[in-house]
């Protein structure tokens, strides 16, 4: 079982800062490490879809939603099994639900990448902006 637990949200004026942490514990039973694990974070507003907010994958590659772009910067820390999301001149449209997920990477002909489904799903952290 992977188990993923998300916290640093909180309430800030529009402007603000505030940095998401995503903490990852892996049962024993599996072989692999939090290194082998593509994480990413999405979002959700109320009556809104979930999406797509940004990712990092195994070697540390990293993509994001336009909205976010040059806001938001993620990052990992595979000594701490720690996901991060640092969020800089938030704005009301960024209230959300902010969820982590993570999924195990995948590899075919001897490369590694990273699927579009991911299994493993945190609780989530609420993240309101007011103006």
């Amino acid at each position: 079982q992977v188990q993923l637990v998300e916290s640093g949200g909180g309430s800030v004026q529009s402007g603000g800062s505030l940095r998401l942490s995503c903490a990852t514990s892996i049962a024993s039973i599996y072989t692999y490490s939090y290194s082998y694990l593509c994480m990413i974070w999405y979002r959700q507003a109320p009556g809104k879809e979930r999406e797509f907010v940004s990712s990092i994958s195994t070697d540390g590659t990293t993509s994001y939603a336009n909205s976010v772009k040059g806001r938001f910067t993620i990052s990992r820390d595979n000594t701490k099994n720690t996901l991060s999301l640092q969020m800089d001149s938030l704005k009301p449209e960024d209230t959300a639900m902010y969820y982590c997920a993570a999924a195990l990477r995948r590899v075919s002909r001897g490369v590694y990448y990273c699927p579009a489904d991911f299994q493993y799903w945190g609780q989530g952290t609420q993240v309101t902006v007011s103006s």
